[in-house]
């Protein structure tokens, strides 16, 4: 089976422009409340931003952008609010898969849709087929998603598929059934809105990712502040366990995964 190569088990390639960028998306409700506005404007705010930086990661050449637009947690907030951000991301869907589509983006969405309406997981299953043969960028949205979820899923489904091999299992065997496996793990972490913490998103995913934390919400989150971002992240050391001489050395990784790209595992 192929995969993409593990940050633990290799060194992956390092490049200045981060191959797969992951964000939580936060500060919508306060955006809007600081403009004595009702929160969901906010939310409406944010999809032009969704929109703007699936169009910044095309123009720096991003390949995977990843988005956390709702967690398996996020059911506790208000039903009123719940109901809006549903039928938001039905309208986004309608409204925006015809552009990702001339775009070349390719759409995937993540997470247990179970608990969504059938219509709605209809809805995703066609945005996702239409939209399959692109290859510029991997748009992936985490919906109802969370990162236990996701490593305990892929436990379930490793253990069905091979129960012959209990107490043997490696990290190889696991990776395969991540909700994200068709993608490398995210280079750059990027959240919004001042929290300095990853909420349950991409528990696994994120172990050597770079992390860049902003107060700006959000809404005012534009190309500029992607750039930032960016900026930050071509400053920092990946060293990947490794040390800085090694990196001045120009030290060879250890591994046949230290590519970054896929591998038959």
């Amino acid at each position: 089976m192929a995969l993409f190569a593990s940050s633990t088990r290799g060194v992956p390639a390092t490049s200045a422009v981060p191959r797969h960028v992951a964000i939580i998306m936060d500060g919508n409700g306060r955006w809007a409340r600081k403009r004595l506005l009702p929160r969901f404007a906010g939310h409406h705010r944010g999809v032009e931003t969704v929109r703007a930086t699936v169009k910044t990661c095309l123009e720096r050449g991003v390949e995977f952008l990843t988005l956390f637009a709702f967690s398996s947690e996020n059911w506790r907030r208000p039903q009123e609010e719940v109901s809006l951000l549903m039928q938001l991301f039905v309208r986004a869907l309608k409204d925006e898969v015809s552009k990702l589509h001339r775009n070349g983006v390719r759409l995937r969405v993540v997470g247990d849709l179970s608990r969504f309406d059938v219509d709605l997981q209809a809805l995703i299953r066609s945005s996702e087929e239409r939209t399959a043969g692109n290859t510029r960028l991997i748009l992936t949205v985490a919906a109802n998603y969370g990162g236990r979820w996701d490593i305990l899923q892929a436990v379930n489904r490793m253990v069905l598929s091979e129960p012959e091999k209990i107490g043997e299992w490696a990290e190889s065997d696991l990776a395969p059934h991540l909700a994200m496996s068709y993608a490398p793990e995210p280079d750059l972490f990027i959240r919004t809105g001042g929290e300095q913490r990853i909420s349950n998103f991409l528990l696994w995913q994120l172990a050597y990712s770079e992390f860049y934390f902003t107060e700006m919400l959000w809404p005012e989150f534009d190309a500029a502040a992607f750039d930032a971002a960016l900026a930050s992240f071509q400053k920092r050391e990946r060293r990947f366990g490794r040390t800085s001489e090694q990196l001045v050395d120009g030290s060879p990784a250890t591994s046949a995964a230290a590519t970054g790209r896929r591998i038959d595992a």
